[in-house]
């Protein structure tokens, strides 16, 4: 019979089982950041694909604005890349800056050139959010002349204004003109408009009926279209046929988009030279009649 002082004790070992855990998450975040930012940029791609050209420059001039000159409420449109304006160590400094500005703006006044760019930036967006004018944004043109804001609605061989050889407007000319008349009636400043073609002659010469008399009788349609859409007819200083002699730039004068409207918000000192034009005295360039001619200044005979 066997001792129970010999009796061990059993042990038994079980091997534990852990399952691995997970490596960490930060993929799922980097992941998740990269597609985040991807979604932003399909969303710029797309933004910008529906802007119009001058929204695009602003963007991109936004853009180009150094840090520190946009923090100093510095000048946004300057010639130079630095990020210091004047090029010294401070950045309110702006000496020696060059701005960039068209030669036709550098003669009106800030506020005037600005009510004029705020005009241009209200067209854009008339134009912008009409489809049918979408359509048409390849034969509207707009650029400051040197007289004021100019709008011209250009000629296409495809897409015409007007009928051949007549002053009837088409339908998408009327459609151009009745929305914007009541744009240009936002601003005080008067307009011009004027009507040219391109050289073809007609058979008669111009002996007849000829450029001269269908490129204003085209002006005073589209006059009358825009007065009937609601522009004010005292805003009207000039109203004018250029026949074929004022040519685009870069442009055969028989080329069709010289055959075109052109309408100019006139800047203040382009409308009082053309007012002052037309009131100059007459006997600047008349000279009086002699005592007892029995003619007066007027040029009519007198009473008795």
């Amino acid at each position: 019979m066997s001792g129970g002082g010999d009796r061990r004790p059993i042990i038994v070992k079980r091997k534990r089982v852990q399952s691995a855990g997970h490596h960490g998450g930060s993929w799922k975040i980097a992941y998740a950041d990269f597609m985040t930012a991807l979604m932003a940029l399909f969303l710029v791609l797309w933004i910008l694909s529906t802007v119009n050209d001058h929204e695009l420059e602003s963007i991109a001039e936004y853009f180009r604005t150094p840090l520190a000159v946009a923090l100093t409420g510095g000048d946004k449109t300057t010639a130079s890349t630095s990020a210091i304006p004047g090029g010294g160590k401070d950045p309110t400094k702006t000496e020696g800056e060059v701005r960039r500005v068209s030669p036709h703006e550098q003669t009106r006044p800030s506020d005037e050139q600005r009510n004029l760019r705020f005009l241009r930036d209200r067209l854009e967006r008339v134009i912008q959010n009409d489809p049918q004018l979408r359509e048409l944004r390849s034969q509207l043109r707009m650029d400051f002349s040197p007289e004021g804001l100019r709008v011209q609605i250009v000629d296409s061989d495809k897409r015409p204004m007007f009928e051949l050889g007549s002053d009837r407007l088409e339908p998408y000319m009327q459609k151009i003109l009745q929305r914007i008349a009541p744009v240009l009636n936002e601003m005080p400043n008067p307009i011009s408009i004027s009507g040219h073609t391109d050289n073809l002659p007609y058979a008669g010469g111009e002996k007849g009926y000829s450029n001269w008399e269908l490129s204003a009788d085209r002006a005073n349609a589209s006059r009358r279209e825009l007065v009937a859409a609601g522009l004010s007819s005292d805003k009207l200083l000039r109203v004018a046929g250029m026949g074929s002699r004022v040519t685009l730039p870069n442009t055969r004068p028989s080329d069709d988009v010289n055959r075109r409207i052109s309408i100019v918000v006139l800047d203040n000192r382009a409308a009082k030279a053309i007012e002052q034009q037309e009131q100059a005295p007459l006997s600047d360039s008349v000279p009086a009649p002699a005592e007892g001619s029995g003619v007066t200044a007027t040029g009519q005979d007198s009473a008795d």
